[in-house]
């Protein structure tokens, strides 16, 4: 029997904690999109229909989409739909996935956020104030393994942290205690 892939979470949230307005993504940070083609080619993506028709553009020969909706008949122009986080994790596992990524939106964060074992965070210094929030992270399950601060530019109008957060447990321990 093939072991489940890894369920990382993957997000741009804002400094109070929002991933969205609720209508798409709401800045434009280079810097972000760079890093998430980076950490998620060639990967395997559970994705929200409405946020997989928002990100279209943005996905990279190699990417395998999985897109969660309760339509049984929708059919993506890419990839294949899936009904929840367990056909998804089937369909990653059948498919000899080591890890899938949940990139949105916040239902589908929200059903994988109690089975993740790894968080990529992209910390935004700004405030949305309202929207579509990123589920709440605990401090006695999660634990930073890296961060990288990238200031605002002429491109980037906002400053980020770049954090990998991996979920703490005995068996990960030792990982926790250097870094």
């Amino acid at each position: 029997m093939k072991s489940r892939p890894v369920l990382t979470l993957i997000a741009a949230v804002s400094a109070d904690g929002f991933i969205s307005t609720g209508h798409g993504v709401p800045w434009d940070l280079p810097k972000d999109r760079e890093h998430f083609r980076s950490v998620t080619r060639g990967q395997w993506l559970l994705i929200g229909r409405r946020t997989y028709q928002e990100m279209l553009g943005w996905f990279q020969a190699g990417h395998h989409p999985l897109i969660l909706t309760r339509n049984p008949n929708y059919t993506p122009p890419v990839g294949q739909a899936v009904a929840d986080l367990e056909s998804a994790l089937e369909a990653a596992t059948q498919g000899g996935a080591r890890e899938l990524f949940v990139c949105g939106g916040g239902a589908a964060y929200s059903a994988a956020m109690p089975r993740a074992d790894r968080l990529i965070l992209t910390h935004v210094g700004t405030h949305l104030h309202a929207g579509v929030p990123f589920p709440a992270l605990d401090p006695g399950i999660w634990r930073v393994v890296s961060r990288l601060e990238s200031p605002a530019d002429a491109e980037n109008p906002f400053g980020m942290v770049f954090a990998a957060h991996q979920r703490y447990s005995p068996q990960n321990q030792a990982i926790d205690s250097q870094s």
